[in-house]
């Protein structure tokens, strides 16, 4: 048995309705692993003609904003050129159903896995064909040198003697002799789905930042005092993004956490680490913690705005006063002289 496994992850808001999905579960995941993960829904399934055969594409989602379309299509050759072309057809699919079904190409992964079963021995028989696994994993069809081929596919793991998965940024291969790919390929789309989350929330911080910092450039140090209902707004706005994002930042590492600590975890992190997802997470943290200096910085000076406005109306109030007694003063001055 060998087949490809293609799917792209992309933003796609006001995603409702679907049917839940069952998460696929290796015996050696934690029991409680199915109801920690993130669920996937199915919306829809379309058949097209990829590569002259017929392939069945599901439309699904996780939500409330993240769109998932997988296709899958079995090969008689999986390191052949001809399977090359048709994951490119794969993904190419995938990225049309995407986009017709509102998904967003900027915010957007794509991924295929490689499965081969139905075989005995060791999984390592099929190192044989070193350059085109490689080559899978990494999307590249010049030919690459020795070492980068051995350094591609050094990224492995084992759980039982004979299988092994093997993962890059654009690709996996997953060998498994039962054919027992489906909790692979699940956890492969949930890594996916944590690196696009990170993108989304990275790119969101980098524009309020922005936002926020050209607010201040012209406001901060300037007559700030009858500007207080814009410095305001601009205060609300970044207790408001700084609570969303610390509150979807935690959700996203809480989902991490619970994924377990046995195969299932391993395998996480070991995707995590090809994918960087340590490294999107300091980046977030820091953005963060820049919007907590602006945070500070517009509640000291909404602080001094309002207290210099308080002193304007006190300075304004006492010479109203003044300008009241002087009335009176002559008011009185001009009776007693009508009198007189």
């Amino acid at each position: 048995m060998q087949k490809i496994i293609s799917f792209i992850l992309s933003e796609a808001p006001h995603l409702k309705g679907g049917e839940v999905l069952a998460v696929p579960q290796s015996e050696s995941a934690p029991h409680y692993f199915g109801a920690s993960v993130p669920k996937q829904v199915l919306f829809d399934k379309e058949e097209h003609e990829v590569e002259g055969q017929k392939v069945m594409f599901e439309v699904k989602a996780y939500r409330p904003d993240v769109l998932l379309v997988e296709g899958q299509a079995e090969v008689e050759d999986i390191f052949s050129e001809e399977a090359f072309k048709l994951r490119e057809r794969l993904i190419d699919t995938c990225h049309a159903i995407t986009k017709r079904r509102g998904g967003k190409f900027e915010f957007s992964e794509e991924y295929s896995v490689a499965v081969i079963g139905g075989y005995t021995g060791d999984p390592e028989q099929f190192f044989t064909h070193a350059d085109r696994i490689a080559g899978f994993l990494k999307s590249e069809r010049l030919p690459l040198d020795e070492k980068e081929v051995a350094y591609t596919l050094s990224a492995q793991m084992k759980y039982a003697k004979d299988d092994l998965v093997i993962a890059d940024w654009d690709g996996a291969f997953i060998f498994d002799p039962n054919g027992e790919y489906e909790s692979v390929v699940e956890l492969l789309q949930i890594a996916n789905l944590q690196l696009l989350r990170y993108r989304i929330l990275d790119s969101d911080l980098d524009a309020r930042l922005q936002k926020v910092g050209k607010f201040m450039q012209t406001t901060i140090g300037k007559n700030t005092m009858f500007r207080n209902r814009e410095l305001s707004q601009a205060f609300r706005d970044v207790i408001a993004v700084r609570s969303r994002s610390i509150a979807e930042f935690e959700g996203i590492d809480r989902e991490i956490k619970l994924i377990g600590d046995w195969y299932s975890a391993r395998l996480y992190d070991f995707v995590g680490k090809k994918f960087k997802l340590d490294t999107w997470k300091a980046d977030i943290k820091e953005k963060l913690d820049s919007l907590e200096d602006v945070y500070s910085i517009i509640a000291e000076n909404f602080s001094v705005t309002r207290h210099q406005l308080l002193e304007l109306i006190q300075i304004v109030l006492f010479f109203v006063l003044q300008v009241g007694w002087f009335v009176l003063i002559a008011l009185e001055f001009s009776f007693y002289t009508t009198r007189g």
